[in-house]
């Protein structure tokens, strides 16, 4: 399948054969690992109604329980590179939430992108230019920053959903080309010339931003 799987940080050691000889022990090393990504995968895609009742520590502690139930089944055949096995039971809780708590209330499920064996929610936009925001620009006034999340919104808005995609899982989650491409079961050319158009793009899009834009 042409998937690379992660070394361990620090150890060199394949984090698969890790799993088989160190069992919840070593799983539990592997998530803290990973931990501050996977935090990130749900504060892009959380739906915005359920900010208040739902914290990502809390998606990440429901998914964690999820993963290892399944670790027996994962090492028997392991598809996936573990941090896109991970990755994939998180978004998996995440939309049972969604679905617990919104119900009729769901998003159109067009809205969603088809990963795997289901549908995971897509990051939005307006998480996206949040975590921008937050991230590249010193304190404004609110109506200033208003104006700015606005518009880095319909940046993000105007890319195709793939491209935005590509987009979050590179330069938010941190995906590499090889895992991001994965994810969206495209090649990892195709992945490239994604990213780096939906970059140029955005980085465009801020540029016409009143006082500019440095720092993407």
């Amino acid at each position: 399948m042409g998937t690379h799987m992660d070394k361990m940080p620090g150890d060199g050691t394949d984090p698969i054969e890790s799993l088989r000889g160190g069992g919840g022990e070593a799983l539990a090393k592997l998530f803290a690992e990973h931990r501050d990504r996977l935090r990130r995968m749900v504060e892009l895609r959380i739906d915005a109604r359920l900010r208040s009742r739902l914290d990502a520590s809390d998606v990440l502690q429901e998914a964690y329980l999820d993963v290892a139930r399944d670790l027996a089944a994962y090492l028997a055949d392991p598809k996936l590179p573990p941090l896109l096995w991970l990755r994939l039971h998180v978004g998996r809780r995440l939309t049972t939430l969604h679905r617990h708590h919104l119900g009729t209330k769901m998003r159109d499920a067009g809205l969603e992108i088809a990963l795997y064996q289901g549908a995971l929610p897509e990051a939005s936009s307006a998480a996206l230019a949040s975590m921008l925001l937050g991230r590249h620009t010193s304190p404004t006034q609110a109506a200033e920053r208003a104006e700015r999340l606005l518009r880095v919104q319909e940046a993000l808005n105007s890319l195709d959903p793939i491209d935005r995609e590509m987009l979050a899982l590179r330069h938010f989650e941190h995906l590499g080309r090889a895992e991001a491409a994965q994810v969206l079961g495209i090649t990892q050319e195709a992945g490239s010339k994604r990213y780096f158009r939906a970059l140029k793009r955005l980085k465009d899009a801020l540029a016409s931003l009143p006082g500019g834009w440095e720092g993407l």
